[in-house]
């Protein structure tokens, strides 16, 4: 961050890569049409990254979580939705691609986007309102305004889930939800869509993924149920449904090949290629959590899985076999930490696990796992031979940095969870903080010894996201609060500061604290 000549301003951090997928967006992985790209949400932003140069760059414009991404069918235009709170507007940016530029915002629905699809031509962009709004709308591309909107589903059912273009037709798109399947036609001459009810029989399900066919004759539905629906598009009529053995925990994506095939995503982490009328498995794969998004590259050669568990994984058709190429935490990052004079390598810490990254090729070179507990800090002490970390069990955990082997345990460090750990530069001793307001001190050389409490006012309360920083094994650690009391570990200072981290600076005698340069106690 680089100050700004004469009036002494910051300037704004330029992202250069992001580790991260969102896999609880559904069918929020694309491949692009120029098959060299894929684009995927990651918080307000939509990354596209390169499949081979694995460069990235980013669409920013959202002010919440981006909830839904699509791509046009020439690649001209990428439109994205987000969530917002109860009674305000969730915006749609529609994107120029090539020129990787905000053309504008489309502001109607309140509360969150739940899908968009392009028509065929890019003519026309479908949008679907989440569970607050209820609507379906069409947009036209060219003027950015609306054309019509209604509401998604019948009130004799629930609200609908998601909203597919059709294949051949600008005018024709299909919504499904809860009990509800909707095929809409768009009278371009009186600006209104009528809605046609599908019907299934006996059978009531709720639908969580969609599939138009090329040729528009049907589309097919995956449901909750665990199985996959067929409904002609002519007669509006359910006219399969199988496979005979459900699939565990729904379908959750779908992939129709040119073939003729199509390949099921479940909320088990089962990927199928189905075959027939009867939807018979011919293949089958299992990766890491339940399948949000399948997405093919180019013409049936090779496709991407997208999980819940934030992970990626690319797949030949031929040879059906799963390829992990991104992974992530998939809970909120509680540290993160540069082991002392190397920045090739970093270490993070959340719900379960450790993980060390390779910085360069921002991969994931080691991963601790701890089930069931969450890792809430984590320091490396500087000679680099130990990684320590802090435990909402209350306990700190040792391990070696080049394999991931525990080292040593200190059995209940904290009664209401470890929250806060720093090493002191020597490596001897280990200075702790926990939810119950305490900060102890401990030698490492010999982890059964008795735990020396250092002096601390009765209001002390360590936060989750802290930090602590020693520049030199003779100077005070400097401590932070939630109270938002900073302290040190020879005495306690009462100035007050919303910040909850503060750092020494690189130069003697001073630390940063809320941004502003302020001199040491």
């Amino acid at each position: 961050m680089a100050a700004a000549k004469g009036d002494g301003a910051v300037g704004e951090l330029e992202l250069q890569a992001a580790i991260g997928f969102n896999g609880h967006v559904p069918c929020g992985l694309i491949c692009h049409p120029d098959k060299e790209h894929i684009l995927y949400p990651l918080g307000c932003t939509v990354v596209i990254q390169h499949l081979d140069t694995q460069k990235q760059s980013f669409l920013h414009g959202h002010t919440n979580n981006v909830s839904c991404v699509a791509v046009s069918r020439d690649g001209t235009y990428v439109a994205s939705g987000q969530v917002t709170c109860i009674g305000f507007k969730a915006d749609i940016i529609l994107w120029d691609f090539p020129k990787q530029e905000l053309l504008a915002r489309l502001s109607l629905h309140e509360g969150k986007v739940e899908g968009l699809s392009f028509s065929p031509r890019g003519i026309y962009l479908v949008s679907l309102g989440g569970q607050d709004d209820g609507r379906v709308m069409v947009w036209d591309v060219s003027k950015r305004e609306a054309v019509c909107g209604s509401p998604a589903s019948p009130r004799s059912a629930g609200n609908a889930n998601v909203v597919v273009c059709s294949s051949c037709r600008d005018e024709m798109f299909v919504t499904a939800g809860n009990f509800t399947i909707r095929v809409w036609e768009l009278d371009t001459a009186t600006k209104k869509i009528h809605p046609s009810e599908c019907y299934a029989g006996q059978l009531k399900r709720i639908a969580m993924c969609v599939q138009v066919t090329n040729d528009d004759d049907d589309f097919y539905l995956g449901t909750t149920s665990g199985d996959v629906l067929k409904v002609n598009t002519s007669s509006k009529v359910v006219t399969a449904c199988g496979p005979q053995k459900k699939f565990s925990m729904g379908v959750t994506a779908l992939l129709l090949l040119k073939t003729g095939g199509l390949i099921v995503g479940t909320g088990e982490g089962t990927v199928a290629l189905c075959t027939g009328s009867d939807f018979q498995v011919k293949k089958r794969m299992r990766v890491e959590g339940g399948v949000t998004s399948l997405t093919c590259r180019g013409r049936d050669d090779q496709f991407f899985i997208g999980t819940n568990k934030c992970q990626m994984y690319r797949s030949a058709y031929a040879t059906f076999k799963e390829e992990l190429v991104a992974v992530c935490h998939t809970e909120a990052v509680n540290d993160i930490v540069f082991p002392a004079g190397h920045s090739d390598l970093f270490v993070t810490c959340s719900t379960n696990d450790i993980r060390v990254w390779y910085t360069p090729e921002r991969w994931e070179r080691l991963r601790i796992t701890v089930p069931n507990v969450t890792c809430q800090a984590v320091e490396v002490t500087r000679d680099g031979m130990v990684i320590l970390s802090a435990w909402n069990d209350g306990k700190i955990r040792a391990f070696v940095p080049a394999t991931g082997e525990p080292m040593y345990e200190i059995n209940n460090a904290h009664n209401l969870g470890v929250t806060a750990i720093a090493a002191t530069s020597d490596c001897k001793q280990i200075i702790s903080g926990g939810g119950d307001g305490q900060a102890l001190r401990k030698k490492t050389n010999d982890p059964r010894q008795h735990v020396v409490q250092m002096r601390v006012l009765p209001s002390w309360r360590v936060p989750d996201n802290h930090q602590w920083n020693r520049q030199k094994a003779e100077r005070p650690a400097l401590l932070c609060s939630l109270d938002c009391v900073l302290g040190s570990a020879r005495w306690l200072c009462n100035q007050r500061s919303a910040r909850l981290s503060v750092e020494f600076h690189q130069r003697d005698g001073h630390h940063v604290r809320r941004g502003v340069l302020c001199h040491r106690w």
